[in-house]
C-alpha cells in the first residue's frame, strides 16, 4: 500500500494544541524536552515488541515499525540541526523528504529490535545535546529550506510534537 506523502506545514503546533493527539507545545520549555524525548523512546520500545508491529492498520498509514523508524530518524535529524544551530549563525537546514527516506531505507523491512536500539540511542544523543544548551544559546536561530525560522527553544518544542503524535498514531498507551 502506498503512503500518501504528508505535505502539511506542522509549524502551527507552536501556536496551538494539536487537535489529533492533544499535545500542546506551549506547555513545555525547551529545557523540558530531554525528559520527554527519553520517556517517548521508552514507550516506543514497548510498541516495537508488538506481534503486529509490521502491520499497517489502514491503507495509506505507516505500521508501528515504520513510524518508529521515522521517529528514530527525526531524533537523528534534529540532533544534527540543533548542533548546526549551536555551531553556526542562522544556518539553513537541508531539505528532508521523510517519505523518500522511508522508501529508500525500506522502513517496513527493518528489524524491530535494531530499530528499538537505534531509536533509544538517537533519543539519548538528542536529549544530551539539548541538556547542554544554556543561556543565550536557546535564542540561536536556524531555518528550514522553505524559510520557516526557529530558535533552539522553538525547534526543540516543535520536534517533540512529532514523536508524541506518532505514539498517538499507533495507539500507544498513555497517548
Amino acid at each position: 500500500m502506498p503512503i500518501t506523502p504528508d505535505t502539511k506545514d506542522w509549524t502551527w503546533v507552536l501556536d496551538r494544541a494539536c487537535p489529533e493527539c492533544g499535545f500542546d507545545t506551549r506547555t513545555v520549555a525547551g529545557r523540558d524536552v530531554p525528559a520527554l524525548i527519553l520517556a517517548n523512546a521508552a514507550t516506543w520500545a514497548g510498541v516495537l515488541q508488538r506481534d503486529d508491529v509490521g502491520a499497517r492498520a489502514a491503507e495509506g498509514q505507516w505500521s508501528p515499525l515504520e513510524y518508529a523508524c521515522h521517529v528514530r530518524d527525526v531524533f537523528r535529524l534534529f540532533n544534527q540541526r540543533l548542533a548546526l544551530m549551536i555551531a553556526e549563525d542562522d544556518p539553513t537546514f537541508a531539505n528532508w523528504d521523510q517519505d523518500a527516506t522511508a522508501l529508500a531505507d525500506d522502513y517496513a523491512a527493518q528489524d524491530p529490535r535494531t530499530v528499538g536500539a537505534e531509536l533509544t540511542s538517537a533519543a539519548g544523543d538528542l536529549a544530551e545535546t539539548i541538556e547542554h544548551v544554556s543561556g543565550e544559546a536557546w535564542a540561536r536561530t536556524g531555518r528550514r529550506s522553505d524559510g520557516a525560522r526557529f530558535t533552539v527553544d522553538t525547534l526543540t518544542r516543535y520536534l517533540i510534537h512529532d514523536p508524541i503524535h506518532h505514539l498517538h498514531d499507533v495507539g500507544a498507551p498513555g497517548t
